[in-house]
């Protein structure tokens, strides 16, 4: 992977996965623009690193998501991979008790948002000739469960719009997939769940490893995947 000369966009990048992909790839030697809707939170976890540029964005604003990935793209020059990380949970509702307001949080942060990055992102990765693209979508997508159908099917529908820029963007010289991670081992997981095997869990710089790879050159012959990562057996 020559990341020393990649430039990677990593969206929810103050959250816990966020943070453990951008440590990652800068590891790798990449450069970073980070996006997040708490510029607090960007500025605590990153600093001012010359090699990090730090974007507050609200995702579910297209107009607003356009400008400041366009105000990036001209201190930076080029981006060569965008990782889509930021989405959202919640459950507890069954499918006949399920809200507008939970049905219309979940499908715009899991997928609204990927629409506005990628109207954002994709046109300038085709100009260029080339690119990656790696989303988050989760292991609960692949069938529906009691009290998830409204978080199950917002992932589900991430996943679906994955594969169909994957079968869009190919032929461009673009890579497009999606990692499936089972529960992440997150502190806010340890609280909400301090009864489960968290051994089983996926450590968020494992999942980071396995986004970076597929945002590498070393994943060139792989597009529209969607790869179960499920942590230790």
């Amino acid at each position: 992977m020559k990341a020393q000369r990649q430039t990677v966009l990593i969206t929810g990048a103050a959250g816990q996965l966020g943070a453990a992909v951008a440590s990652a790839f800068h590891q790798r030697g990449a450069r970073l623009v980070l996006l997040d809707h708490s510029a607090e939170a960007l500025q605590r976890n990153f600093g001012t690193n010359p090699d990090v540029v730090l974007i507050d964005v609200d995702l579910l604003d297209r107009g607003q998501v356009a400008t400041r990935v366009g105000d990036a793209l001209a201190r930076v020059g080029r981006i060569h991979a965008l990782c889509h990380i930021a989405g959202g949970f919640r459950m507890g509702e069954q499918v006949h008790e399920t809200s507008t307001a939970t049905w219309d949080f979940l499908l715009d942060l899991n997928a609204g948002s990927l629409l506005h990055i990628a109207a954002a992102v994709v046109p300038h990765l085709i100009d260029q000739g080339g690119g990656t693209v790696v989303t988050v979508g989760a292991a609960a997508a692949l069938q529906g469960a009691a009290a998830m159908g409204a978080y199950s099917a917002s992932k589900s529908a991430l996943i679906r719009l994955t594969e169909a820029m994957s079968a869009e963007l190919r032929d461009r010289g673009i890579n497009v997939n999606c990692v499936l991670p089972s529960i992440i081992d997150t502190p806010a997981n340890r609280s909400s769940m301090p009864e489960a095997d968290m051994s089983r869990w996926v450590a968020p710089e494992a999942l980071a490893d396995v986004i970076a790879f597929l945002a590498s050159d070393a994943a060139r012959a792989i597009h529209g995947a969607a790869i179960p990562v499920t942590g230790r057996v």
